[in-house]
């Protein structure tokens, strides 16, 4: 039997179809416009029923032994009551406040967001923390105080695509189909990327810029744009507000003066400039390459401006602005009491540019439990996410989780942090569950994530461990839905459509109003102005830069770039590998068959000075800690730069990149550090 789905083993949501025998899964495949010979291939989708039936599946309940050795079996009565019963204590004891529910991205961000910020919201604090500060929503914020929300780049249309630090080929197939269809019929494809990657290698240009530095070449972008008069003149003077403004700032940054700190020629830069200016439609792809790194807010501000002073905002083949789903917002967080602020309260503008993202500062969860500032954490729920392996400074958040009176995580795996915890929950598969993805409410069409499958054992859907959760805590009424179906039917009757009616259209999704362009000519953007802001008024109240980088790029945005001399190589995190997501699935034996090691890259000429070999393994050291790889020589990256593999910790927790990255130095907006880009040191490993 084929069933239509959603696969959520990543964040990217491909609609697929998932091929079910006796109730169980025994495939899936990608859907796709390609034809089904040049359709790419995932290999987490390939290996779908080996992780659903792994042998390392959480299946039931775990409670941790008295005497501290290891977990025992339990009842979802027994756990559940045993994590109410944490939290009515440390609500009496510490306050609501105290505990702290921290999400992972392995959940997905629409209505299984919404769940447990409803929950938390009821309960009193107003600590539901996502990571969205070193992924993704710090960039939605600089899209949205732009112009209005995030928009999405119709490369498939497109005539020229930027590709900017964005490797979709191990990220989002989807969109990488998109790109490749439209270089086979003539766009120009240019990549910006300090690695060579897949796509740089098939790029018309591909401009190998000096991490962390993406800013600084967007804005000599713009003043090269406007020194050449080549923006669209009348969108700038109807629909735009700050020109001058801009103007003003860019002109700090001319090409000649820029280009060797970029590590690229000014002839690069001015060649991109004019082509991006000139071939309409043009569309940019910005990605995670731009997060994890500080300046990443006002870097992707000037990006999104770009878009907008080209004239590329809102046409077919450039970057749209979504029809977003009228959904009903379930978080309650009119419930809270404004007087008790979150963890995050530094980030005021970023905990709420938008009505659901909420905080996402996840650094603040290890500064309250270690400082106890603005108050002590006691107790956090991990849902979907493992931040001994992937929070920055790996040190210090162990020391913090060690230090937390409870600690509660829902999975579907045992992980390092899971290990740590006083209950373990066991999570459902995205092949499990149903749910309302955000992917499927942010634009049209919406397209259900169907529960093809049981759930495996007595693993539970996120949604139930949530709903029956909130019961225990005496907040019945506000959990009044026993299946998944009658809350997203709830939350989506404001659009009127039932989950029924989603299941008819499961073939391409349901599609409630036609795709519409330039619609800034009938509707303002959603901004205070209701223009597109290249000045940002509440931005300049709040005592930050209007105009991205007005005061300049300020300081090195590479993290210890100050210690160089002691620490002389460039290190960054190595890009995304399809087999895994995050730290996630490397128990499957499949997706390990093309390499179980951690991998460093380093440039040949580099390991011929160090005396390094293919194959060998070496130690990597900065302030924070020291890790050890295997070396792989490459030519990807430049002399005097090594790419570390990431995501590796739980699988051998000797190359867990994070014991080399800091959270000391955050943005001022969004609260990110520079934890992708750092100045390490390599060493041979002593006999």
């Amino acid at each position: 039997m084929i069933v239509d789905t959603v696969c959520r083993l990543c964040s990217s949501c491909c609609p697929i179809e998932a091929e079910v025998e006796d109730n169980r899964l025994v495939g899936a495949r990608r859907k796709s416009f390609l034809d089904p010979d040049k359709r790419l291939t995932c290999a987490k989708l390939a290996a779908a029923p080996e992780i659903v039936y792994s042998p390392k599946r959480l299946t039931v309940p775990l409670i941790k032994r008295e005497d501290g050795s290891g977990f025992r079996e339990a009842g979802w009565d027994e756990a559940l009551d045993l994590v109410a019963a944490r939290f009515h204590r440390h609500r009496q004891e510490s306050g609501p406040q105290s505990v702290a529910w921290l999400r992972g991205m392995a959940a997905d961000w629409g209505a299984p967001w919404d769940y447990p910020n409803r929950l938390m919201n009821v309960f009193g604090s107003p600590n539901t923390i996502g990571n969205g500060s070193i992924c993704f929503v710090a960039r939605d914020f600089a899209h949205s105080y732009t112009y209005g929300s995030m928009a999405y780049p119709e490369a498939k249309n497109a005539r020229c695509i930027i590709v900017w630090g964005k490797n979709d080929g191990d990220t989002a197939l989807g969109a990488a189909e998109g790109i490749h269809w439209a270089r086979e019929h003539g766009a120009t494809l240019i990549v910006i990327d300090p690695v060579e990657t897949p796509l740089a290698r098939k790029a018309d240009i591909w401009m190998r810029i000096k991490p962390g530095h993406d800013g600084l070449l967007a804005m000599a972008m713009i003043n090269e744009i406007i020194e050449a008069n080549l923006y669209d003149a009348e969108f700038v003077s109807q629909y735009t507000i700050g020109f001058d403004a801009l103007k003003k700032a860019a002109a700090r940054f001319p090409a000649d003066r820029v280009a060797e700190s970029l590590w690229l020629s000014t002839g690069q830069i001015r060649q991109v400039a004019h082509l991006y200016a000139t071939t309409r439609p043009a569309a940019i792809i910005d990605g995670n390459g731009l997060d994890m790194h500080r300046e990443v807010f006002d870097t992707t501000r000037a990006i999104a401006m770009l878009r907008a002073m080209t004239g590329n905002l809102d046409k077919p083949g450039g970057d749209v602005l979504p029809q977003p789903i009228p959904v009903r917002n379930i978080q309650l967080r009119e419930r809270l009491d404004d007087t008790i602020p979150p963890i995050t309260h530094q980030y005021p503008l970023f905990n709420t540019f938008s009505e659901t993202w909420g905080n996402q500062v996840q650094g603040c969860v290890v500064d309250a439990i270690l400082d106890e500032s603005p108050y002590p954490l006691k107790m956090v729920v991990v849902q979907s996410g493992n931040p001994l392996v992937t929070m920055a400074d790996s040190r210090r958040t162990r020391a913090a989780f060690d230090k937390l009176e409870s600690l509660v995580v829902i999975d579907m795996f045992m992980t390092e942090t899971a290990r740590l915890a006083d209950v373990i929950l066991p999570a459902a598969s995205c092949f499990e569950k149903t749910q309302l993805n955000r992917a499927s409410i942010r634009n049209n069409p919406i397209i259900l994530q169907n529960a093809v499958i049981p759930t495996v054992g007595d693993s539970w859907p996120d949604w139930k461990i949530v709903f029956e959760l909130g019961r225990r805590l005496g907040f019945a009424a506000e959990f009044p839905w026993e299946t998944a179906e009658e809350a997203i039917d709830h939350q989506l009757e404001p659009a009127g459509v039932t989950v029924a009616e989603l299941r008819k259209s499961g073939k391409t999704g349901l599609r409630i109003e036609e795709t519409r362009y330039e619609k800034y000519r009938d509707t303002p953007f959603r901004t205070p102005s209701g223009k597109v802001e290249f000045f940002s008024g509440r931005l300049a109240q709040a005592g930050l830069s209007g105009v991205p980088f007005e005061s300049g790029f300020g300081d090195d945005p590479i993290s210890f770039a100050d210690q160089s001399g002691e620490y002389p190589v460039l290190g960054i995190s190595g890009s995304r590998d399809i087999r895994f997501t995050n730290s996630q699935f490397r128990t499957i034996p499949a997706l390990l068959k093309e390499g179980a090691q951690c991998m460093v890259d380093i440039h040949p000429a580099d390991a011929a000075r160090q005396g390094f070999v293919e194959g060998e393994r070496i130690g990597i050291e900065t302030p924070k800690g020291a890790v050890e790889m295997t070396v792989r020589l490459s030519t990807v990256v430049s002399p005097g730069m090594a790419r570390l593999g990431w995501g590796w910790g739980d699988h051998d927790p000797r190359a867990s990149l994070n014991a080399l990255t800091e959270d000391d130095k955050r943005s001022r907006v969004t609260g990110t550090s520079t934890s992708r880009s750092f100045m390490c040191r390599l060493s041979k490993i002593s006999p």
